[in-house]
């Protein structure tokens, strides 16, 4: 974790992740902190508002969602000079389209300390409600977080097709509404149509949490079956459904064939 030293009349700001929904999942750290804030800055469009339930009596709680950023960070400042501490609450992991850069650069001029502390994403939250792994032995040891394209632009070589080409685990984010392009991107990097799909929306939300299986074929009809339009996440993964497949390599680690540092092979 890194420490932005500055002004040391003010108090301090920080960042915390408060995970993908449930509010047990936010930190220790992120629920100390919170326990002794004095002021938080909270997203109520994707925080679950349970999450400011462990600030203290008297605390003053702002929701962020009608706010832009020049009054997020005016806000952030004046408070960071009435309280020690003063937290930014964040969905899943601020660094992870979070807008942290964003909101830190005038701190960082009004001469305000600031940290972050991570949180859970809801790409893990997704494969944890799904009891899916990102990662499997010989098929996929690697995983993407991206997007598709909207309003927001997509860099020069980033196009979901050209990531997809890869064939590992492909966490799309904020892209639910935009399941045709997802689908397209998919084709053209040679997924086929049996291509197994999870759509998870609110992860990890108590009482809110949908689980959507499919194809490439059909998942986007699932999910309108489904009702899902909003805050899901999108995984396509050759891992997917691994838990019923008939054979699968194992991890060499707990392998008795296999010695490392802290085991001899027995067999």
């Amino acid at each position: 974790m890194t420490i932005h030293i500055a002004n040391n009349a003010a108090g301090k700001i920080w960042f915390v992740g408060a995970g993908p929904g449930d509010p047990e999942l936010i930190t220790v750290k992120g629920r100390r902190l919170l326990e002794g804030a004095g002021a938080v800055l909270f997203a109520g469009s994707l925080v679950d508002h349970a999450v400011t339930l462990y600030a203290p009596p008297g605390c003053a709680i702002r929701d962020s969602k009608d706010m832009t950023l020049e009054e997020m960070t005016a806000w952030l400042i004046d408070q960071a000079q009435r309280h020690a501490t003063v937290v930014r609450l964040q969905t899943g992991d601020p660094a992870l389209y979070g807008a942290l850069i964003e909101m830190a650069r005038p701190l960082t001029a009004a001469g305000i300390e600031w940290a972050v502390v991570p949180g859970v994403s809801s790409a893990m939250a997704s494969m944890a409600a799904a009891g899916e792994s990102m990662t499997l032995p010989e098929v996929t040891q690697t995983v993407i977080l991206t997007r598709v394209e909207g309003r927001t632009p997509m860099p020069d070589g980033e196009d979901l097709a050209s990531l997809a080409a890869h064939r590992t685990t492909i966490c799309i984010f904020l892209s639910i509404t935009l399941m045709y392009k997802v689908e397209a991107a998919l084709r053209a990097a040679g997924w086929p149509d049996d291509a197994p799909m999870l759509v998870v929306h609110k992860a990890s939300w108590p009482g809110e949490e949908k689980i959507i299986r499919g194809t490439l074929a059909d998942i986007k009809a699932r999910c309108r079956e489904a009702g899902v339009a909003s805050q899901a996440m999108i995984v396509a993964s050759p891992t997917l459904g691994a838990l019923h497949w008939e054979t699968l390599v194992r991890s060499k680690l707990y392998d008795p064939t296999f010695t490392h540092r802290f085991r001899k092979a027995s067999a």
